[in-house]
């Protein structure tokens, strides 16, 4: 092999995770996020439609998850990458262009289509042409990186909201949110994309049977489905409760985005890990399960500002634990039925979220948000326990 030809992977490799890394932070760079309740109301409408947005947003993002996980399968997932960011583009559009309840739901309508259209179509991506470069065992850090891109664009977009707010009312941060889509979809663009002939133009919905054909007769494959909503979806609802954990700690209103500042950076921590962590088997990853959960447990239940930092510990170990998920079933899935069986495992963790949503409002209205965080650190612990079961009956065979 001569040098030139050796740099071609690494070459390859680079121009991947730097597109993707730009990708995921223009994707989550929305300076809408922390303003578009307040836009909502400011328009008149009243609680009940406000909250029938958030429940149309994710009905919309549920129904197309796997459909679009098939179509990205049996067509282009680069082409649905860059057109969901035009979706949501078109969305935020209407929101500052004719605001009112009809425009808000379409908006959302294509805010969830965008999303859903990338959601298994990015991982199957990614993982596919780091195999073809000869560099699968670092999907884990690849991915884990790019979820602490996500994580520090929404940092920043919440940082500079306020300034472009101050300066431009809604019509500023919705110009800087289709901006953002914009270029989210520009970025798309330049993700290399090589799939094996015969993978494209079988139908979407012959994919789609294939692939939950092929989840059905797999135990290894089936296993490796149903982790990824056990691991992501408690602690990504509990993410929506986290302003209310830590008011309860008694801090001032002033001083509480610091604190939820604070569990994030514990969360992309968790992200950065992933790469050193990528080695770790099922009883690994049932002690990083195990021992954030006790972290939450702990750390919320104590209820003072000190434990809010034990909260921090325990999203960075699910978040490492979330990337490993997803790891483990990339090098189940094969290559053509890659983003279906990734959609269906998001499907499963959105209607796991809707679940904890129900649970929280249930348990909330007796309980502290303390004990709620607590006691949905119960699943965790469970999964840790089937994790260890099901490794110990692997090795007895």
């Amino acid at each position: 092999m001569t040098l030139s030809s050796a740099r071609v992977p690494g070459t390859g490799v680079r121009r991947l995770t730097a597109t993707l890394y730009g990708y995921a932070f223009l994707d989550d760079f929305v300076l809408l996020y922390p303003v578009y309740a307040l836009l909502f109301a400011d328009t008149g409408l009243s609680l009940w439609q406000i909250s029938s947005l958030f429940a149309l947003w994710s009905v919309t993002g549920v129904l197309l998850e796997v459909p679009s996980g098939a179509w990205a399968d049996a067509f282009s997932r680069r082409l649905l990458l860059w057109l969901g960011p035009l979706l949501t583009a078109v969305g935020f559009g209407l929101w500052v262009l004719v605001p009112s309840y009809w425009a808000f739901a379409a908006g959302f309508v294509l805010w969830g289509a965008g999303g859903a259209l990338g959601s298994g179509a990015l991982e199957a991506l990614v993982y596919e042409e780091l195999d073809r470069l000869g560099a699968a065992d670092r999907y884990a850090r690849v991915m884990g990186r790019s979820h602490a891109a996500r994580l520090l664009a929404t940092v920043a977009a919440v940082g500079l909201a306020g300034p472009v707010f101050a300066l431009g009312g809604y019509p500023a941060v919705g110009a800087a949110g289709v901006l953002a889509a914009l270029l989210t979809a520009a970025t798309a663009t330049r993700f290399p994309e090589h799939r094996a002939p015969g993978t494209e133009g079988d139908g979407w919905a012959a994919t789609l049977r294939s692939g939950l054909a092929a989840a059905r007769g797999d135990r290894s494959l089936r296993g490796a489905l149903l982790l990824v909503p056990a691991v992501g979806a408690v602690w990504g609802a509990l993410d929506e409760y986290t302003p209310l954990l830590v008011r309860e700690t008694g801090v001032p209103d002033e001083l509480g985005p610091y604190l939820i500042m604070l569990i994030w950076a514990g969360a992309t921590a968790g992200s950065l890990l992933a790469g050193r962590a990528a080695g770790l088997g099922g009883h690994g990853l049932a002690g990083v399960l195990a021992g954030a959960a006790l972290a939450l447990a702990v750390g919320a239940g104590l209820g003072t500002p000190a434990g809010l930092g034990l909260v921090a510990l325990a999203f960075g170990g699910f978040q490492l634990a979330t990337v490993l998920a997803d790891a483990r079933l990339q090098h189940r899935v094969q290559d053509g039925e890659r983003a279906t069986l990734t959609s269906v495992a998001g499907l499963g963790t959105e209607l796991a979220t809707i679940a904890v949503y129900g649970g929280y409002a249930a348990l909330g209205g007796s309980a502290a948000h303390g004990t709620v965080f607590a006691l949905f650190a119960v699943p965790y612990l469970v999964t840790a326990l089937l994790l260890t079961r099901a490794g110990a009956a692997t090795a007895r065979r």
